[in-house]
């Protein structure tokens, strides 16, 4: 696939280098021209540096790996509201909340992949990749721990299997918990993991283990 990337921080890094790998086209896109050059040179594999509005035309899938309040302006870097996505996968990864204490910096009941849908028309916003640090992806699949699986949100179903052999090139295992109005739920789930490992807990003690749903009395 040839896949575009927003973004030259350490997600952008491990998830360029695990496609790359993979075999896919990867096109890294930044604000700063000399980071997006520095990170190609540094994953190898054939990664291009190119402008940002570059890095998303004919592109089969699109990551926006820049922080939650950088959203909007990378989107419109890259003239997102003109329709430039439109049609294209758009992975969103982003978590919107107060660092260190993992409460959601959203308006209730709105998401960030919903406000990204909005600054992107017509673009298939798929949430994944949000819940694991980024180190999580910098090894070769099965070099590292088990499997783990990545909980995704999405509208389109085209579009939710193209980011799942994404995940699964990464060595993830891609789980769909329903569409784009069930995606507040997984973002709370992030503030939840977040504020959890911030207190000195691991967030994994705190989800049970076993295939049934406790008994509520």
């Amino acid at each position: 696939m040839r896949i575009g990337i927003l973004g030259t921080g350490t997600l952008a890094a491990a998830l360029g280098e695990g496609w790359s790998r993979a075999g896919h086209e990867v096109s890294i896109g930044g604000r700063s021209q000399v980071k997006a050059e520095k990170l190609a040179e540094r994953l190898g594999h054939g990664v291009l540096a190119v402008a940002p509005r570059e890095a998303v035309v004919g592109r089969d899938a699109v990551l926006l790996a820049v922080s939650w309040d950088g959203v909007e302006d990378m989107l419109g870097l890259v003239g997102a509201s003109d329709g430039l996505l439109e049609g294209t996968p758009l992975i969103d990864p982003t978590n919107a909340v107060a660092h260190g204490v993992g409460v959601l910096l959203t308006e209730h009941g709105e998401s960030m992949a919903r406000r990204i849908a909005g600054l992107a028309p017509g673009a298939h916003v798929v949430k994944a990749f949000h819940l694991f640090p980024a180190d999580q992806w910098a090894s070769s699949p099965g070099a590292g721990p088990a499997n783990v699986t990545v909980a995704m949100c999405g509208d389109d179903s085209a579009a939710l299997h193209v980011v799942g052999e994404l995940v699964r090139d990464v060595g993830g295992i891609p789980a769909i918990l329903g569409a784009l109005d069930r995606v507040r739920q997984l973002e709370e789930v992030a503030g939840f993991v977040i504020g959890l490992a911030f207190a000195g807990f691991d967030p994994n003690s705190a989800v049970p283990r076993v295939p049934s749903s406790p008994v509520l009395d």
